[in-house]
């Protein structure tokens, strides 16, 4: 395929910075120190809220509420140094970006109808928001909020991961398909047909690409080698997002959230042939999740009780319930 990158000029058309503070409760989002050296920040997106929460991963408590200025948010990405949070809004097509230490949005870039998700490059240099409505992928100057240009994509790009090397990042879209993009050309080189609305992209701990077919039952899993599906697993109904974690010593292993069930399904990442391991019950409608930086915790964000639980990993416990705003989508956590 010949799907190129399209130069815009470079303006700061469409780029707002805030100064003005903008948390509820700000005082009380102060950071808490952490036990054991994890300092496990979690932030999650409330799309009917329009706000992250911010929330102590390590003593469970809520730190407070940050207004990202736009509307509809719904998908996360933290820079790897975690002091920037981007975030999609779906309702007006607009990223912002919360600066970790200030707890406060800096920035307001349009990207295009409806942002619906956002990938950070490996090297953080550029932000990829996918487009829904537009069917294009918009990339984004970390350094000063200008947008560099676009890709057209498949019908509805849905979720975005990068290969561990960062040759390629992989797209999925509502044609139940994931497009394969060299990053270098910027352009889809390559489309593979995987099932009904697949949605959610991560780079696993293997070095594969795992995805949700969140229309169906199933993840799958992509050799970043060949471009080919290395393997799929049926877990449940509406499959959502994936986190790796330990399950005491064993691991990693993929916990699928699965709205249909109820339930956390855990999979063996360990092996060729991928296998359930056990499921685990959580709240109503699970969707985001992440891990902290061991392993030991899931974070579980439920869009119908409002609230994100943590698990550990090892007992499959849940360990706490914590409230968030109204519909949180996504879930991230510092490492």
């Amino acid at each position: 395929m010949n799907q190129q990158l399209r130069l815009t000029t470079p303006l700061l058309i469409g780029v707002a910075l805030f100064t003005l503070a903008n948390l509820t409760g700000c005082s009380a989002l102060m950071p808490t120190p952490k036990p054991g050296g994890l300092n496990t920040r979690v932030y999650t997106a409330n799309e009917s809220s329009n706000t992250v929460t911010v929330l102590d991963g390590d003593n469970y408590k809520v730190m407070g509420d940050i207004d990202t200025l736009n509307y509809g948010a719904h998908d996360l990405a933290l820079s790897r140094d975690g002091k920037q949070l981007w975030v999609t809004n779906l309702a007006n097509g607009r990223v912002s970006v919360i600066d970790t230490d200030s707890l406060k949005t800096i920035a307001s870039i349009y990207t295009g109808t409806r942002a619906h998700v956002v990938a950070l490059t490996n090297n953080n240099k550029h932000a990829w928001v996918a487009n829904i409505t537009d069917n294009t992928i918009s990339i984004i100057d970390t350094s000063i909020y200008r947008i560099l240009g676009t890709i057209p994509v498949g019908k509805g790009p849905m979720g975005i991961a990068f290969s561990r090397d960062g040759k390629y990042a992989y797209v999925s879209s509502q044609d139940k398909m994931v497009n394969v993009i060299d990053t270098t050309a910027h352009q889809v080189i390559k489309q593979i047909p995987v099932g009904p609305n697949p949605h959610f992209l991560t780079l696993g701990p293997d070095g594969r690409i795992w995805g949700t077919n969140t229309g169906s039952n199933d993840i799958y899993v992509i050799d970043t080698t060949t471009n080919e599906i290395a393997g799929t697993v049926e877990v449940g109904p509406a499959p959502q997002q994936i986190a790796f974690a330990l399950k005491g010593t064993i691991g990693p292993n993929a916990y699928v959230t699965v709205t249909g069930l109820n339930k956390v399904v855990v999979v063996n990442a360990t092996s060729p042939t991928l296998s359930i391991r056990e499921q685990i019950d959580v709240g109503e409608e699970p969707n985001g999740i992440w891990a902290n930086a061991v392993g030991t915790q899931i974070y579980v964000g439920h869009t119908k009780s409002n609230n994100v639980m943590v698990v550990d990993t090892g007992t499959s416990q849940i360990l706490a319930t914590l409230p968030v705003g109204r519909k949180p989508i996504r879930v991230v956590a510092s490492r």
